[in-house]
């Protein structure tokens, strides 16, 4: 009987530290320069109508605005647009953390408190974000943004 619960012990502290390299190694990717490189936005019940409404825009346009964000080790991040003149706009702060494959996120923006998360999948030089959240102000968190971004230099 011992031996039975020594083992769930030990499985126990085996998941567990499994789990936390998961983590380490997602917050670990996270900190740096990111770019959005594409982002899709789809909005059910738009203006609490039963319209779908779907936001899609691709930052790899010559002559377009970047959505770039910056990371940091303490857990302190930067966003905002870059303009085709160099010229940072619409800059926020805020924090961010990890867990398992999410990242969280918690900023202030246009006058509203922002916390979403995203499922965040790996992908070659960056990542691809998932969030479900209310991204048109309806009252409900049933929107899906799926953007994808690299990593990047600044």
């Amino acid at each position: 009987m011992k031996t039975k619960y020594l083992f769930i012990l030990l499985f126990g502290i085996l998941f567990a530290t499994c789990n936390q390299k998961e983590e380490k190694k997602l917050s670990d990717y996270m900190i740096g320069n990111w770019e959005t490189t594409h982002i899709k936005i789809k909005m059910v019940t738009v203006n609490k109508t039963d319209s779908t409404s779907v936001f899609q825009d691709d930052f790899s346009k010559p002559n377009s605005g970047k959505a770039q964000s910056s990371y940091k080790k303490d857990g302190t991040f930067s966003a905002w647009f870059k303009q085709p003149n160099g010229e940072k706009v619409d800059e926020t702060n805020g924090k961010w953390k990890t867990k398992n494959d999410s990242l969280f996120i918690d900023y202030f923006y246009l006058g509203k408190q922002v916390q979403a998360w995203y499922k965040i999948q790996q992908i070659e030089n960056g990542f691809k974000g998932t969030s479900i959240y209310d991204w048109d102000n309806d009252g409900k968190s049933d929107d899906t943004l799926i953007m994808t971004t690299k990593k990047t230099k600044l």
